[in-house]
């Protein structure tokens, strides 16, 4: 994996404008520049601005006034579950949000992770992560735009609280570190060579975000919660799509799923017939749609 890959992976998607744009894309079919504007209300500037860099990155393509998802677009669906999935489970916007459905089964609601190797589920607590440290160092190096401004208004989803996690080069490789087995201030510090201050600072709002807890018997050590666990799909996804748009034969950071020890190469399957999924078995159903056939 190329070492700035996974860093270009979360500035692109790690803002929660262009994961609404995504998700409008998926569940709406919104094309139109006025389709996301509308939803969303974001200046025109601002949203101008995440379509430019979604059809800059490949994600998006401009045809007839339209922007359609190409293929690499299409391959962000498996994110956009995860982060579905566990705002479903974890927040109080679950209401607001579109509902997953297998059409084959008729199953609504959260898939599991796979393997695609062996086939077993799999969950944080079955896999071991390869870090490169440079890989790190360019993970957190650089600027960005910051993960809070131009947020989606009205009454849509608006992933406030999942950018605690992913929203910032930060944010993300400390999440990501304690998702690989980092506990204590100390090796996290050592992992990502950023000041103490900072480095307080990240794992202080990750602590107010219910994504980890410091245990009474040792205030140097930081754990996830079962809500911080929660986002190792998400994390899991992020990496196979960064391999897949920014593909290189040396890698940088991998997961590899101890049962069968292959590198992890993440699929969903659903919860009610265990088929494995791909994009056209499912279907997002709009919330407004469950609204009115209720």
């Amino acid at each position: 994996m190329h070492k700035n890959s996974v860093a270009a992976t979360f500035d692109l998607l790690g803002d929660r404008l262009t994961l609404t744009i995504l998700r409008l894309a998926f569940v709406e079919h919104a094309r139109r520049f006025h389709h996301w504007s509308d939803r969303t209300n974001a200046p025109p500037a601002v949203l101008t601005a995440r379509l430019a860099a979604l059809v800059d990155a490949g994600v998006l393509y401009r045809d007839r006034g339209e922007y359609r998802l190409t293929e690499l677009g299409l391959g962000t669906w498996q994110i956009l579950v995860c982060v579905w999935s566990w705002q479903r489970e974890w927040t109080a916007e679950w209401a607001l949000l579109p509902e997953f459905v297998h059409t084959e089964c008729g199953h609504r609601g959260p898939p599991v992770v796979m393997c695609k190797s062996c086939g077993r589920t799999v969950t944080p607590h079955d896999t071991d992560v390869e870090l490169d440290r440079d890989a790190l160092w360019h993970i957190t190096s650089g600027r960005r735009r910051s993960a809070r401004a131009a947020a989606p208004a009205g009454d849509d989803a608006r992933f406030d609280e999942i950018m605690e996690a992913i929203g910032d080069r930060w944010s993300a490789a400390v999440t990501g570190l304690a998702l690989a087995g980092v506990r204590r201030f100390s090796e996290f510090r050592a992992a990502l060579h950023m000041s103490p201050t900072t480095l307080t600072e990240r794992l202080t709002r990750l602590v107010e975000a219910g994504i980890l807890h410091r245990p009474e018997t040792d205030a140097r050590e930081y754990r996830l919660t079962p809500r911080g666990r929660a986002l190792f799909g998400v994390f899991a996804f992020l990496l196979a799509w960064a391999d897949h748009a920014h593909p290189e034969p040396e890698p940088g950071l991998r997961i590899h799923h101890r049962e069968c020890g292959a590198v992890l190469i993440p699929a969903l399957r659903c919860r009610g017939c265990e088929a494995e999924l791909t994009r056209t078995d499912v279907r997002f159903e709009a919330a407004t749609a469950r609204v009115s056939q209720g």
